[in-house]
């Protein structure tokens, strides 16, 4: 491979460096994050308006990953909507997450939508949750370029053009 990539010109070299970097960066997502117990946060509640709450809104959302340090661009948006066992409280909680990278599906929140029974900080609720990564309010993971790497890309693509028209 090494030897193939010898044979091509500088200029062409370039161009296939500048646009293979151009194209990488992350997805992300837009998801609306909030917690309702009991109705005290009505603007989480069902139904649900978009109309007052573009503060709830994280752009792009970021989440954690199981055995991970920091934050990572999630890639769907989740809402648990439920009632604790132990009081009979509703709850609706809405917010963001990404898979983690474990084999098996009943690990990953966001594989798949489900119903029933299961721990949320030390307390039981039944309800469900589900996830969604195309609908309106779980925007379309839009491609991401930061300033930076935006002007990397605009300077290389100049020096490429430079190289071309000299080369």
């Amino acid at each position: 491979m090494a030897r193939c990539l010898a044979a091509w010109p500088l200029p062409l070299l370039t161009v296939f460096a500048q646009l293979l970097f151009c194209t990488m960066g992350s997805t992300s997502i837009d998801c609306f994050k909030c917690v309702s117990v009991n109705g005290d946060n009505p603007a989480c509640e069902d139904p649900f308006h978009n109309n007052h709450s573009l503060k709830m809104l994280e752009s792009p959302c970021m989440g954690g990953r199981k055995g991970r340090d920091g934050v990572f661009p999630a890639t769907a948006c989740i809402k648990l909507d439920g009632r604790y066992t132990d009081t009979d409280e509703s709850i609706t909680v809405r917010a963001c997450a990404l898979d983690s990278g474990t084999l098996t599906t009943d690990t990953e929140i966001i594989r798949m939508s489900h119903c029933g029974s299961f721990y949320l900080e030390n307390r039981y609720i039944r309800g469900c949750v589900q996830s969604c990564d195309d609908a309106d309010g779980c925007n379309a993971a839009p491609r991401v370029l930061t300033v930076s790497g935006a002007a990397l890309c605009l300077g290389l693509g100049a020096a490429a053009a430079g190289l071309l028209r000299w080369g």
